[in-house]
Parts: structure tokens; C-alpha cells; sequence
């Protein structure tokens, strides 16, 4: 079952930046993945990695794109990882950067030290999904000691 972070209350004019404009794009996770098969080593993302392209053309749509391909400077991501348990449902999807500090560089990072973090019991899967759908650069700083680079 998928859980949204929040209420999703708009699917058009939703504003681009370097963070998800909340009301379209709150985060959201899937409740059968807990951190024991997140961290299991038989755990994969590519088994639940599942965005096809009308859903990531219905994304861009909302945020007023041209449905199309972006190449790599423009990567509909998940706000939640699929690595913390992230969702595929649209209210977990958004058009990230691919340059700057905020770019889905910068993340992917993050994503990472934050699945480690959680495998290891330093922080609750919960707290990380929470944290990272509400201010992920606010994190980044949290867990590196200092902002996000690309």
C-alpha cells in the first residue's frame, strides 16, 4: 500500500524549483517495504523501479513541460528513493535539475549515505523518508556537515 506524506492538492500549475512544489509532489512510500527488505541483500530497486513514460509525461505536465525526453538535464525522480522505500505513484515523482547544488546529483548521494544509515540502525526509516520528502538539502546538510554540490 502506498502512504503520501501529505495531501496531494494540485495536479496542474505546480511549480518547478529545486524542490518539489508540495501540493503536487509531497512524497510518498510503500508500506511493504520496511528497512528489514530495504537492507536485506536480497533487496533491489530495479525489481520495483516501474515509472513508465506516460507517468513521467503526466509529471511534466503538471509542472507545465512539454512531455518529452530531457536526457540528463532533467531527471523525474522519486522523492522518496525506491532504496528507502519510495513509491512509483505520481505524488511521489517530480522534475529534478540534473546541474547545480540541487541537481538529482547531489541527491542520489544522499539517498545512498541515508539507505546506509538506515540499514545500520542510526536512523529510523521512517525519520529518513520523512525528512527527505520534507527538506532534502536541509538533510544533506544534517548528515554531511554542509551543503549540497553537484
Amino acid at each position: 500500500m502506498t502512504v503520501l506524506l501529505a495531501p496531494r492538492s494540485k495536479s496542474t500549475g505546480c511549480k518547478r524549483g529545486p524542490n518539489p512544489d508540495r501540493a503536487c509532489s509531497p512524497g510518498a512510500y510503500y508500506t511493504g517495504l520496511t528497512a528489514s527488505v530495504l537492507c536485506s541483500s536480497g533487496f533491489h530497486t530495479s525489481t520495483i523501479r516501474n515509472v513508465p513514460d506516460s507517468e513521467k509525461h503526466a509529471v511534466e505536465a503538471e509542472y507545465g513541460m512539454p512531455p518529452g525526453a530531457y536526457g540528463s538535464t532533467i531527471e523525474i525522480d522519486h522523492i522518496v528513493s525506491l532504496e528507502l522505500g519510495g513509491s512509483n505513484d505520481i505524488a511521489n515523482l517530480f522534475p529534478e535539475p540534473g546541474s547545480g547544488p540541487a541537481s538529482y546529483h547531489a541527491k542520489d548521494k544522499l539517498e545512498n549515505k541515508l539507505h546506509a544509515l538506515v540499514c545500520t540502525g542510526a536512523m529510523a526509516l521512517r525519520a529518513a523518508q520523512r525528512g527527505i520528502a520534507a527538506n532534502w538539502q536541509g538533510l544533506y546538510r544534517q548528515v554531511f556537515g554542509v551543503a549540497p554540490t553537484s
